[in-house]
């Protein structure tokens, strides 16, 4: 069978403005739901259309990710079942095409999934990867929320001022999607937030805004993260009124701001990212070995 199945796909390639493949799932590398909410983001601002998607049926246990059923705007009932659908945002002119998935992790059959992103990014031309994901860490509320960015790809890692990966355990989709697109020599970047470990796992404007914030200094995308500005900070002044409550949690609080405030953030600053991604990617078109999309 046909995992993925497209709408439209003709004359992709030929058809988009520099594309970049933008990914999220909802699952573990999803904390508080900020990388997922990302790309909810984007797609609430940015026209796009739904040119595919992954077909569910050999990805999911449907006991653990039911299927719903509802009734649409005309009484109609509806199964709805989990998708990871496959977005076309065509941004305005000088910005990058995107193609977006964002869904659930699937549970099985991971190789395979991981392959049909890929596919994904060589159909439409995209020559690089993004993925976008928030981790539980140290980093207090009353902070900027820390955004690690790094790639596996040496050359792209050095040019950009990035980090390689260190980290060495069990891993989710988006570890085996880095690999697989590694194989197929696709630069992939990583974009990570660290979370609070000490908030519930409800919904985090703020690390969101920290993750478009980045996402577009790297892309050269608008995001209009400012626009989130009021609600990250109604959400850090209810957390610091449920911090105030707890004698012990607000001077734990008070020696991670301490930790904190001598670090660094663990992604390069500047407005130029964006154009030595366009420099970095532009000569791997011209080096005939890497086998990138021109």
């Amino acid at each position: 069978m046909e995992e993925l199945r497209w709408i439209a796909r003709d004359d992709l390639a030929d058809d988009l403005e520099r594309p970049m493949l933008v990914v999220a799932f909802r699952g573990l590398f999803d904390a508080s739901g900020s990388a997922t909410a990302a790309v909810e983001w984007l797609t609430g601002r940015i026209d796009h259309t739904r040119i595919g998607d992954v077909d569910p049926e050999t990805f999911f246990d449907f006991t653990q990710e039911r299927p719903v059923v509802y009734f649409d705007e005309r009484g109609t009932r509806v199964l709805r079942w989990p998708r990871n659908e496959v977005l076309l945002a065509r941004t305005p002119e000088g910005q990058r095409d995107l193609l977006m998935v964002s869904g659930v992790e699937p549970h099985l059959r991971w190789r395979t999934f991981a392959n049909a992103l890929s596919e994904v990014a060589t159909i439409t031309g995209a020559a690089t990867v993004v993925t976008l994901g928030a981790m539980v860490g140290m980093t207090p509320h009353t902070r900027p929320l820390s955004v690690t960015g790094s790639s596996t790809n040496a050359q792209l890692a050095d040019r950009l001022g990035l980090d390689r990966p260190s980290y060495q355990g069990p891993t989710g989709l988006v570890g085996v999607l880095h690999d697989t697109l590694d194989r197929a020599g696709t630069p992939v970047i990583s974009l990570r937030v660290s979370v609070p470990h000490y908030v519930p796992d409800t919904p985090n404007p703020k690390a969101t805004r920290a993750l478009l914030r980045w996402f577009e200094q790297v892309s050269g995308v608008s995001t209009s993260y400012a626009d989130l500005d009021g609600p990250a900070a109604d959400w850090q002044r209810q957390v610091d009124a449920a911090v105030a409550g707890d004698q012990d949690l607000l001077q734990y609080v008070k020696r991670l701001e301490t930790q904190t405030d001598q670090t660094e953030e663990l992604i390069p600053s500047g407005d130029d990212l964006a154009a030595e991604l366009e420099a970095f990617l532009r000569e791997q078109a011209d080096d005939p070995d890497t086998g990138l999309p021109g």
